[in-house]
This record gives C-alpha cells, structure tokens and sequence, in this order.
C-alpha cells in the first residue's frame, strides 16, 4: 500500500466516525427500537390469531343454527334472519344452488360465476377456511353440506392495521421522545469528557519546545468529580497538567542558570585570553626567539584567537537568548548582500560568487552588523562545505510584506542525516561536505537566532547540486505612503 492510498483509506475511515454521543444513541435507540417492533409484531401476530379463532367460531355457530327449507333460497334465508353485513351464503337444496350476500341493508344475489368460486374454493378444502372471492375479498367460511356460510376478513384486517398503525405512532413518538431524553442526558455526562478534551487541545496549541512556558489551563473543578469514570480522567489530566508545568519551569530555570552561567564565563574569559594573545604577540616581537619558540608562540596565538571567536559566539547567542544586543535602524538589504559578497570573495577564490539583487533596495528594520554577520555565516558556510568551482549565488527579493534572501550553490548539497539538526548548535555537517578547516558548529545557529529575533525565519532546502538557505524578514513598505 502506498503512501497515498494509506493515507486516503485513514481520511476515508476518519470521514464515516461518529461521535461517542451519536453511537452511544444509536445504540439504545437501535435495540429500543427493535425491542418494540418485536413486541408490536408479536402482539399482532397473537391479536391476529384470537380474531381468527373467534371468527371461526362465530362462522361454525351461525352455520349450525341456519335453518331453511327444501325451497329456500339462499336470499330469502339471509332475509329472514338476522345477518351482519358482508355475509356471504350459498345453499343447494331442491330450489337448486342459490347464493347471496348482505351488502349493508340490502341482500344483494350472487351470480353463477361467484357461486361456482365458492363451491371451487371449497373442493378438497376443510370444513372451514379462508377463500377469497373476487369482487367481495377474503372470507372465512364454513360448511354444512348443503349450505356455506362466510363472513368477511375485513374486520380482523382493519383491527389487525389499527392496532399496528397506533403501535408504530406510539413507537416513534416514543423513540423521538427517548432520543431526546438520551440527547440530554449524555450530553450532560459527556460535559465533563468534552471539557477534558477543550483543555487538551488548549495545552497542545502552547509551544513548549523553548522560551518560558506556564501551563495554566485545567479542567474546571466541576468537571473533576472523582465519583465519576470522567471526572476522575479530569483529575488525571490535572494532575499532569500541574506534573508537565513544574517540569517545565524547572527546565526553564536550569536553562536560564545555564545561559547565565555562559555568558557570565564567556565574559570572564574575554579578559585571560586577550591577555594570552597580547602576551604572544609581544613575546613574537623579540627577535632572539629561537624557530622552536617562535612557532610556539605563533600556535598558542592562533589558538587564542579561535578560542575569543568562540567565546565571543557563546556571548552572542546567550545575549539573543535574554533579547538583547540588538541596536534597530533601517537596513539596506540589497546593500548588505553586496557587501557581504565583497568580503567573501577574497576568502573564497576558487568558488564562483554570484550576485542577483533588484534595482529598488530592499529596505528593512534590523540592526545592520548583525544580519551582516548572518549573511556572512551562510557565505562561510557555502564556503567551507563546497569543493573550488562551485557557483554560490545570492540573491535578495520583495516577497509581499517580506524581504527574502537567499544563497544558493550547486555544491553536494546537504546529508539528509544533518538536515533536521542543521541549525543547532554545535552541530556539524562534516558527512555531507568536504571541510578543509575547522569550525565551532554555530555560525548557523547564529544565523537563526539573530534571524528569529528580527522575527524572521530561516530554511534550508537541498539535494545534490541544489542546495538554498532562504532568509525571510519583516521588510519595510516600498511606498509609506
């Protein structure tokens, strides 16, 4: 399975899931349901059974008591007697085989046709039962032998239709009235989940990742009712709310203990080792040294310089980290990069440098000697990692409300094993670049830290022969006006 389809089969899934509310309603009102149409099924079957059998009995009884002569007629007998209407009677005597019905207040005679469906009806069946006559509809008749009897279904049927037409009005009204009850009650029951839910999703839309974070969300106290399967999951949330809140702001103060602690060795280192570098160039100043001390010197002042330029990037990042040092005033961009490009050109003459900037400057708000220094670290970056005869190219556009730079080469591009941590600090791309020289790890961790204190962002994209770092700052309206 792809990763498409996986994908489409879980939003197909997610699309057809149902609330605990509407399947917890549909449940009971699904089995109530079936319950009474089991109930109104069976109480007509049974209804239907004891209408039929007092039929039957009213049709054996009448048709014992029938008494006529060998010249009676089968109209002239529901005449004289006393018959409901729809009575059907078919009598074979001397007078031959006459038929009738009483249709209301009227005994209207059968003709020979409808005489001929009785008596076939009759052929081969049992003393009594249920034949259907076209024109007059279903009857239950029963047999003397010389007469038939039959009285009509339609009382039973529209008895049997009554009571499952008032079944089925009651049952659904019922089940609205049960729907709505239900609605209310696990709505409020489910309050308290619903509640637990809101804070969660609350506490998941706080950045926890850096800065200072206080969790202050909860579930309400009502909610919390620990007599309850939810209310005790409240309290749990609560718990590791209060839990994830002290860990935070235990974390916070050892990383403000370990920022303070930085800064402060990193500023009490600045003064020891512009003492060795002094030192070291005053003693190579003595002409009398002999090669072996004047390399030392040399060696020890060279390692004093790389150790005050990580000094002084430590003191750098723990200044951006408490929001200090820098000084706003309105930048050039396209200005800078020309600059920057300037200066790198010297260090890097085996790479080709390019330069794409607009004709109108791209103004912004920032401090100039820090977005320097950003362009001049992705500028060394490109430099240090890429082979001689690569083509670095910077170029500087107005994106709407923003300003954007970006230096691109085609070099071997970026480790994808680096990529995620590219812009941590002391973070190395050793294996995906070929590094002639040395480096502290955090030229671009101070790129992105005076970046996102311009509340800028930076990014990197890259594969083999294409790899962009794209710079995006807040730029200034090109017309104030």
């Amino acid at each position: 399975m792809t990763a498409d389809t996986a994908e489409a089969t879980t939003t197909t899934r997610r699309g057809h899931a149902y609330s605990l509310q509407a399947r917890l309603m549909m449940a009971i009102i699904g089995m109530v349901a079936i319950i009474l149409a089991s109930i109104a099924l069976g109480t007509s079957a049974i209804l239907s059974n004891v209408l039929q059998e007092n039929l039957q009995t009213k049709v054996q009884s009448q048709t014992q008591e029938l008494r006529f002569g060998p010249q009676s007629t089968a109209s002239a007998v529901l005449r004289a007697g006393f018959f409901e209407p729809g009575t059907v009677l078919v009598v074979s005597n001397f007078a031959g085989v006459t038929g009738a019905y009483v249709d209301g207040d009227t005994v209207r005679e059968l003709d020979a046709d409808q005489i001929d469906d009785v008596v076939n009806a009759l052929v081969g069946a049992p003393a009594s039962e249920v034949i259907d006559l076209p024109g007059l509809g279903e009857y239950r008749v029963a047999s003397t032998g010389s007469a038939v009897l039959g009285l009509p279904l339609t009382d039973v049927t529209s008895t049997i239709a009554q009571i499952l037409t008032t079944i089925a009005l009651v049952t659904a009204g019922g089940l609205v009235l049960l729907g709505s009850i239900i609605a209310i009650v696990i709505r409020a029951g489910l309050k308290p989940l619903r509640a637990v839910a809101e804070t969660a999703q609350r506490v998941a839309s706080v950045r926890m990742d850096q800065g200072e974070v206080s969790i202050t969300e909860r579930v309400p106290d009502e909610q919390t009712d620990d007599r309850t399967e939810i209310g005790q999951v409240g309290a749990a949330l609560n718990s590791l709310l209060d839990h994830v809140d002290a860990s935070l702001s235990a974390r916070q103060q050892n990383e403000e203990l370990m920022r303070r602690f930085v800064a402060d060795a990193s500023h009490e280192l600045r003064t020891p080792l512009a003492s060795i570098r002094g030192y070291s160039e005053l003693s190579l100043r003595d002409r009398t040294l002999s090669d072996t001390s004047h390399e030392a010197l040399s060696r020890i002042q060279a390692q004093s310089l790389r150790m005050t330029t990580l000094v002084e990037d430590l003191l750098l990042l723990a200044r951006l980290d408490e929001g200090q040092e820098l000084v706003y005033g309105t930048v050039d961009l396209t200005q800078l990069a020309l600059e920057a490009v300037g200066d790198a050109r010297p260090a890097g003459r085996g790479h080709r440098w390019e330069i794409d900037v607009p004709d109108e400057p791209v103004h912004l708000a920032g401090d100039t000697s820090r977005l320097h220094q950003v362009v001049a670290n992705l500028l060394a970056n490109a430099r240090t990692h890429t082979p001689e005869g690569t083509t670095v190219t910077v170029s500087v556009r107005r994106d709407g409300g923003e300003a954007v730079l970006r230096v691109h080469d085609d070099g071997p591009g970026v480790d994808p094993a680096v990529a995620d941590e590219l812009f941590e600090r002391f973070s190395r791309a050793d294996r995906s670049r070929a590094r002639k020289t040395g480096g502290t790890g955090l030229g671009l961790s101070i790129a992105r830290a005076i970046v996102e204190a311009h509340a800028g962002t930076i990014s990197v994209s890259s594969v083999p022969g294409d790899t962009t770092f794209e710079v995006r700052l807040p730029a200034k309206p090109s017309d104030p006006a």
